[in-house]
């Protein structure tokens, strides 16, 4: 999977200065040529591409259907360039990807599952031995796939920023110590400040000082994550409140 971001540097209070969003250029592009739109598109597809996958499983099909189909769409939404018809202020590219997959759905045929090789376009990676070993350990539920579908999605945002958060101490050297105070950036109960402090050789005080950092840069990262998807930097704030709600549920 890509994890890639725009540059955005930090700017104060508020999470920072917003720059064009992979998202918005996108969907602002509307031509067909523009190299720099199809490559950010191609990537937004490599990183979102479980939600999608999961969806169309729990609308029936099969692991290998589902491969195929997924791999399908993302291949017409890249060569066919559907995306610029849309507008990204009336919606976040979570909610414009889903729609065009349910137009995609309802107009595949069986012979749209064979995918079409070469092109300008080459088709997102994905690896379906993952996807199905994720989907296998989804537990059964009544909900609608649109429900299961915006729940990954945010899933997915949030393994994002952990894993940009833990390479960043992995390039430091201290990727050990990013482990050792996960638990408390999940707020897991069974997190103990003093044991933890024991091991890394810090002060309780410490120790909290050193948590309230890790959180305050997991929340810039998840804000630039987020940033990726929606079209101003009034959008964010909105959004992550949203995918929380999710989350909590």
């Amino acid at each position: 999977m890509v994890r890639d971001t725009e540059a955005r540097q930090p700017d104060g209070e508020g999470g920072g200065a917003f720059h064009t969003t992979r998202w918005s250029r996108i969907a602002r592009a509307g031509r067909p040529d523009d190299p720099g739109a199809a490559e950010a598109l191609e990537q937004l597809c490599q990183a979102y591409w479980y939600p999608v996958y999961s969806f169309v499983r729990r609308c029936g099909q099969s692991a290998t259907e589902a491969e195929d189909t997924v791999q399908a769409f993302f291949a017409k939404l890249l060569e066919k360039n559907y995306v610029a018809q849309a507008d990204p202020e009336r919606g976040r590219f979570r909610t414009f990807l889903l729609a065009a997959l349910k137009h995609h759905l309802t107009h595949q045929r069986e012979h749209a599952r064979a995918v079409k090789r070469g092109g300008r376009f080459e088709l997102v990676s994905l690896d379906g031995e993952e996807a199905e070993q994720l989907f296998s350990r989804e537990p059964a539920t009544e909900e609608t796939p649109e429900s299961i579908y915006e729940r990954r999605w945010a899933e997915t945002m949030l393994e994002h920023a952990l894993w940009r958060l833990r390479a960043e101490f992995d390039g430091g050297g201290k990727v050990e110590r990013f482990d050792r105070l996960k638990p408390f950036l999940m707020r897991q109960k069974e997190a103990s400040y003093r044991e933890t402090a024991e091991q890394l050789g810090l002060s309780e005080g410490a120790l909290k000082s050193a948590i309230h950092r890790l959180r305050e840069r997991f929340v810039q990262i998840l804000r630039e994550e987020i940033g990726q998807t929606v079209a101003t930097a009034s959008d964010i704030d909105a959004e992550i409140r949203y995918q929380l709600g999710l989350l909590a549920r």
